[in-house]
Formats: C-alpha cells, structure tokens, sequence
C-alpha cells in the first residue's frame, strides 16, 4: 500500500479524520498528506522532538501550544509516543512509529477518542510492519 492510502483509507477513509499526514520519524520530511494540510518544517520538528523525549519541547508545547497546520492547540497529553491536543471541540491525535508519524487531524463532529483509537491502530499496525 503507498503512503498516500494509509492517509485515504486507515485515516481519513475511517470518518474519525478529515485530515492527515504521515511525516518522517525525524521530523525532516512529509511522506504523504491530505489536501490542503500543511505541516510546516518547525512544527514537523518540535512534534519529532516530543515523541522522541524532549522534555525542554515537551514543556513548551504544553506551555505555549502545539502549532499543527498553522493551528494553535492546546497540549492535553503527551506520552512515549502519542500526543493528543486539542483547540476548541477539534483535535490532533499523533503517534510515532519506528520510522515515521502519523499526524491526523479530527473536526468538530468527531470524537476525539475514536480519532485516537484510528491513529493508535495504525501505527501499532506500521510497527508490526518494520516501519
């Protein structure tokens, strides 16, 4: 399956994400994403940094906000390999695999628990794939 179908169909196609991207576990590059979701290079690196254990990123994010596609969210959780934010009643759900993240975005009308439970299952499934 191409980068792009896990955004199509394991994310967006599951009706708990309206938007995703799939990003190098370095935080260096974006493998595939959904039209018009834009993860910018400073915030691919401070999402790496936090699932990869920076504390000093870790604390700003919950300090200042975790910026996702130009959008300020507000930190809720951030543990070995997930963060979960939100802004308002819209949210991301992150998880990190062994070579990439999973960024996905979820709308109003979504519930924040089943966008997390969608990411959460694909990563374990990317992980259990060597990636």
């Amino acid at each position: 399956m191409s980068w792009q179908a896990y955004i199509d169909s394991s994310l967006v196609g599951t009706g708990h994400v309206d938007k995703a991207a799939l990003i190098s576990a370095a935080g260096d590059s974006v493998w595939a994403t959904s039209s018009g979701f834009d993860v910018k290079p400073d915030e691919m690196k401070t999402i790496s940094a936090i699932v990869g254990g920076d504390d000093k990123a870790k604390d700003g994010a919950f300090a200042e906000g975790l910026f996702v596609g130009g959008e300020r969210f507000v930190l809720a959780r951030a543990e070995d390999r997930s963060i979960y934010a939100r802004s308002g009643r819209t949210g991301v759900a992150i998880a990190k695999t062994k070579q990439a993240i999973i960024v996905a975005h979820h709308g109003e009308a979504a519930v924040a628990g089943n966008a997390s439970s969608v990411v959460e299952g694909l990563a374990d499934y990317l992980i259990g794939q060597g990636y």
